[in-house]
């Protein structure tokens, strides 16, 4: 499967837009497979002439003759999904940083309702901006395509308090010293996050945490000390979130995950 990962070259983009990859369909490889972790992006995946499909906690996408745009959103979950293909297909996917997709798409408070939600296309022209992507054959065109439309769709608004709100989860202020500092309550607090990041603080918190400690373990840190400078109380505290995020304990995670890859969320 030749997947290639970019970054947006729009300095407008970099703000929303963690980055992009482009999955190029071979016929002659076999099925693929592979496991990804939780994160606190919003994933959203367009696949040209397939079906996907997901029973609890695994994703299928197959080829179909039929011909069209498969797009679909992942933005909460909080153990391992194992996706598959039973064999590669064309696909484009967009990871946006937290709050990012808020500054395109306006239907996301009632998308956020949903646990999981595999069908979904942000725009009426979505499929078809897609399908006319894929088809075509330079790639420095597809980009150039691609980010010209994602420029049309921005529409900033105002997050302020939330971007805020996030901001002190990430340095790991208590949740009352959060909510006294914006004059609001835990509950209310937990409301926005669910409307805005789709996914509750303790979740993102959690989810932080483990993605810096998978980004910090490149050096040559023993467990103790990535606990510590991560903000885990202990080493045990941070065996049992990863347990709960991975279904391994760290010492098995970090024998089996290259966290040297640039695209460290994917672990193929």
């Amino acid at each position: 499967m030749k997947l290639q990962f970019y970054t947006p070259q729009n300095n407008t983009l970099k703000k929303y837009i963690e980055g992009y990859y482009f999955i190029i369909a071979d016929d002659s490889e076999e099925p693929v497979h592979y496991w990804t972790f939780p994160n606190n992006y919003c994933i959203l995946s367009a696949n040209q002439n397939s079906i996907a499909t997901q029973v609890d906690q695994k994703i299928s996408i197959s080829f179909t003759s039929d011909k069209n745009i498969a797009s679909s959103l992942v933005f909460r979950y909080t153990s391992p999904i194992e996706v598959h293909y039973e064999r590669p297909v064309n696909e484009i996917t967009l990871y946006f940083k937290p709050l990012g997709l808020n500054q395109f798409a306006s239907d996301l408070e009632k998308i956020f309702m949903h646990h999981d939600l595999l069908e979904y296309s942000p725009f009426p022209d979505f499929n078809e901006t897609m399908g006319h992507i894929f088809n075509l054959i330079n790639r420095e065109q597809q980009i150039e395509e691609l980010e010209k439309y994602w420029l049309s769709k921005l529409h900033t608004k105002d997050l302020g308090l939330i971007t805020s709100i996030v901001s002190d989860i990430e340095a790991d202020l208590k949740m009352e010293d959060i909510a006294k500092k914006h004059h609001i309550s835990r509950q209310h607090i937990n409301k926005i996050f669910l409307k805005n990041i789709g996914k509750s603080p303790s979740e993102y918190r959690k989810i932080y945490r483990f993605r810096n400690t998978v980004t910090r373990k490149k050096g040559t840190k023993s467990l103790t000390e990535l606990s510590y400078d991560n903000l885990f109380y202990d080493q045990s505290h941070l065996n049992k979130d990863f347990k709960e995020l991975t279904a391994v304990n760290p010492k098995m995670f970090f024998k089996n995950v290259d966290v040297n890859k640039e695209n460290i969320w994917l672990f193929i």
